[in-house]
């Protein structure tokens, strides 16, 4: 499991920009803008999110455009697929000895 990917997205920046790059490519003084921090912070959040290999960059004309990598979101799908059935398979077990022990009178 990368855990670049997972670093990238503990920022809550970081995890809104890949929220709204979901949905379309944006330039990022189009990012910038729809946050409280300086242009220089979102630009190191971009970079750390690239570096990470979440986002892409290209530039068109005199501008940078982002947009989202999802394959680079396989891995954390995978690995939170597997705690969730981690989880379901306790959660199932928890329910059969409960059952068990209702049965019991206990």
């Amino acid at each position: 499991m990368r855990t670049a990917v997972f670093e990238a997205l503990s920022d809550p920046i970081r995890a809104q920009i890949v929220e709204m790059l979901a949905s379309t490519d944006l330039e990022a003084g189009a990012i910038a803008v729809r946050f409280d921090v300086s242009r220089p912070a979102v630009s190191r959040h971009l970079r750390v999110l690239r570096e990470a290999g979440v986002v892409a960059s290209r530039g068109e004309a005199t501008k940078r455009v982002y947009s989202l990598r999802p394959e680079s979101l396989i891995e954390l799908v995978a690995w939170t697929e597997k705690i969730r059935r981690m989880n379901e398979a306790r959660l199932d077990a928890l329910g059969t000895h409960l059952d068990d022990m209702k049965r019991r009178g206990i």
